[in-house]
Formats: C-alpha cells, sequence, structure tokens
C-alpha cells in the first residue's frame, strides 16, 4: 500500500505535510483501513497513480481527465481558498520579469514560453488555451520539469514568461528571492484543481472523510502553511469538460 502528496511538497512545507498524512493516516486506521507510515517521494507518474494498492495521492486535472478518471476513484479536490476561485478550483497566473518592458500578453506571442510539463494543466493546458484565444500559441517552448523551475528561468532570462499556478507562486514569492525580479502579467479563468485520488478497490468515501477530518485538526499554523480550507466534492465530469490546447 502505497500513499503520496507530491504536488506541493517543498522543504519549507514537509514537516506539515508529514503532520497532514499521519492525521489521515490515524483516521484510515480508526475506519478499519490500512494505512502506510510514510508518504512516498518523487512519485508524479502514471504507474504510481495506477498502482492497485494507492490509498491516497494528488494528481493534476490533465492526467485525470486524458488518462486516469476510468481507472482511479476520485476522493475529492483539496480546497486551498485561492483568490477569485470556488472551492476546489484554482488557476494560473503568467509570471514576467519586471524589467522586460512587455506590458500585454500578446506581446509575448514569439517569446520564449517555460513549462513544467505537458501533462500539466496549470503550466501547459490552461495558458496554450488563454493564449489561443489571443490568435496564437507558444512555439518557442523550453521544458523546466517543475514551476519553481520555470519561475527561476524566468528570472535568470532563458526564458521571458511561464504559467504558474496560484499556490505554486504563492510558495515561490514566499521562500524564493528571484521572485523579487518577476511579476503578474495576466491570468487564465480557473479550471478543477488537483483532485485526490485513490484505487478503485479503496473505499474512496472512507478516504474523503478521513482527508476532512485531517484538515479540520490540523493546526491553524498547518493549514495555513498547507493553506488547506477543506475537501470539495466536484464530480468526474468538472475535470472532463476542461478544454485541450
Amino acid at each position: 500500500m502505497i500513499a503520496s502528496l507530491p504536488m506541493y511538497l517543498r522543504p519549507e512545507t514537509k514537516a506539515a505535510h508529514d503532520r497532514y498524512w499521519h492525521a489521515i493516516g490515524q483516521n484510515l486506521r480508526a475506519a478499519g483501513i490500512q494505512a502506510p507510515d510514510h508518504l512516498t517521494k518523487d512519485c508524479e507518474s502514471l504507474d504510481h497513480w495506477l498502482a492497485p494498492d494507492l490509498i491516497l495521492s494528488q494528481t493534476c486535472g490533465r492526467p485525470y481527465k486524458l488518462h486516469l478518471h476510468n481507472k482511479v476513484s476520485l476522493i475529492g479536490t483539496p480546497d486551498y481558498g485561492l483568490e477569485g476561485c470556488a472551492p476546489g478550483y484554482y488557476r494560473s497566473v503568467f509570471i514576467m520579469r519586471k524589467s522586460d518592458r512587455r506590458r500585454d500578453l500578446f506581446d509575448f506571442r514569439d517569446a520564449r514560453f517555460a513549462f513544467n510539463d505537458r501533462m500539466s494543466q496549470s503550466g501547459w493546458a490552461a495558458p496554450q488555451v488563454r493564449v489561443a484565444k489571443l490568435g496564437f500559441q507558444f512555439e518557442t517552448c523550453v521544458h523546466s520539469h517543475g514551476h519553481q523551475n520555470s519561475a527561476k528561468m524566468v528570472a535568470n532570462n532563458t526564458a521571458d514568461i511561464a504559467a504558474l499556478d496560484m499556490l505554486s507562486w504563492h510558495y515561490i514569492q514566499k521562500y524564493d528571492d528571484f521572485a523579487e525580479d518577476l511579476r503578474v502579467l495576466s491570468q487564465t479563468p480557473p479550471t478543477p484543481g488537483l483532485p485526490y485520488i485513490c484505487a478503485p478497490s479503496t473505499d474512496h468515501q472512507a478516504v474523503a472523510a478521513a482527508v476532512s477530518k485531517a484538515i479540520a485538526d490540523l493546526t491553524d499554523k498547518d493549514q495555513q502553511d498547507l493553506h488547506l480550507k477543506g475537501l470539495a466534492t466536484l464530480p468526474p465530469s468538472t475535470y472532463l469538460s476542461v478544454p485541450n490546447p
């Protein structure tokens, strides 16, 4: 049996993540469900998410839509209380260097676009859909392998623009000095956030109850550090209806 919470794990949030999982694990065991003592790290892959003994993980809306929705159970979507977003939703921000003189998203139509992964809703799909409405696609693209890396590439002028989900951008502003050289240019419309999933054989309702109780029982500081407000219930159709680039 395996469990992971990979999406917003940083050195600064690791201790809070571990306490969060400890609370979830206790709740699961109290409900008669076995749970591992520790989270699996470095596990953002389809093989991991499709593991038959997956108790809990967090994936992105794009792989859920394209590859996972009919092979896993949807537990719920964490609500991070993001500004301008309904519970369980998030959006991307386009970030650029403060020193860049371009002032409109259309001005970046020939720019170097840093993206974390083509399977990312926030870093690839949402921004490409957004600029398609302006009549272009980012053509010069640099694969960064992570939102933090994308932002750093823009800051050090190896890329011109990137799209990051709002919570990743919050953490970068809070913890990374290079964020001082960056600013937000524009945003994408909100889309369903990063869902919690489990194997079909796992009692997803029991896991949802364990997660909800764990969030409610977190200390104020851990809730603030993890930005967790609750667990939203979004049907699979909300993810399946998100447009592709």
